[in-house]
């Protein structure tokens, strides 16, 4: 049976979205939960959430594109919950939406800043410590457009491709150390982002409007199913795995046994 129980579990942007699905769950199954995220009231929320199903958790207000701030919280997680075990990064914006030539610079920017450098600065303040104790897990979501073109999201799909790049060559560079890192695609799912897909109507282009249109009334993916692939990839049964991207509509459970082939589950993939 996966297990995080006891375990010092770090999620950034754990005030909405799936970063708080996760939270939610990891929590439930008995991990100390750190709780990332800007805004006050969110992490709050699902601070008490947790706490009010017995689960243990703590709330940290920071900006991940502040490497300060990051490192800030990080010590402060340490210094009341221990050494953190697993990060998990999920912290991102959508960016603008619409064709490449209508996006504002700044926006552009921005999108890359807070989905590629916050994870830059996430990583930068938790592996130095994972390399001393030699354990520790890296779980950064992927998202639309990470290995397919996706057009009218240039920002967001980008800095999506640019993260499993980073998690495929982090993962190379802290091999040797017993720490692990990898990229989670949670499928699609009803948040924040799916209600400015549909708000930006034919900005968006068809196809995703028909799919936030589809995930609206769905749901999209169970919570179940991406809180079992993150305590899978943040447990130790995990840890002949490492630079790969392990999709909820992967037949992950076979991994476990599995020895992976280089090019398997990785950005140079042309399909799962």
């Amino acid at each position: 049976m996966i297990s995080v129980k006891d375990k010092t579990v770090l999620i950034t942007g754990a005030g909405r979205g799936i970063g708080k699905r996760l939270a939610l769950g990891l929590g439930a199954a008995g991990a100390r939960v750190a709780l990332l995220a800007r805004s006050k009231a969110e992490v709050d929320l699902t601070q008490l959430e947790i706490e009010h199903a017995g689960g243990a958790a703590m709330r940290l207000r920071a900006d991940v594109r502040d490497p300060e701030q990051t490192q800030a919280a990080v010590d402060r997680v340490r210094a009341q919950f221990g050494e953190i075990d697993a990060v998990i990064c999920s912290a991102a914006v959508q960016g603008p939406i619409g064709p490449l030539v209508d996006n504002q610079l700044k926006a552009w920017a921005e999108t890359l800043e807070t989905n590629v450098l916050g994870v830059v600065n996430v990583c930068q303040a938790v592996i130095p410590a994972m390399i001393e104790r030699r354990s520790g897990k890296v779980i950064v979501l992927s998202g639309g457009g990470a290995v397919t073109p996706r057009p009218n999201f240039s920002a967001y799909s980008a800095s999506k491709a640019a993260v499993i790049r980073l998690v495929e060559t982090l993962a190379e560079e802290v091999r040797d150390h017993n720490v692990q890192v990898n990229a989670m695609a949670p499928g699609g799912t009803y948040t924040h982002m799916t209600d400015e897909i549909l708000r930006a109507g034919e900005k968006a282009g068809w196809k995703d409007q028909q799919g936030a249109l589809e995930v609206r009334l769905t749901g999209g993916v169970p919570a179940e199913k991406q809180i079992q692939l993150a305590m899978f990839l943040a447990s130790e049964r995990s840890n002949h795995i490492s630079g790969k991207l392990i999709s909820v509509h992967d037949d992950w459970r076979k991994l476990e046994t599995t020895s992976l082939p280089p090019d398997l589950y990785t950005l140079r993939r042309t399909q799962r």
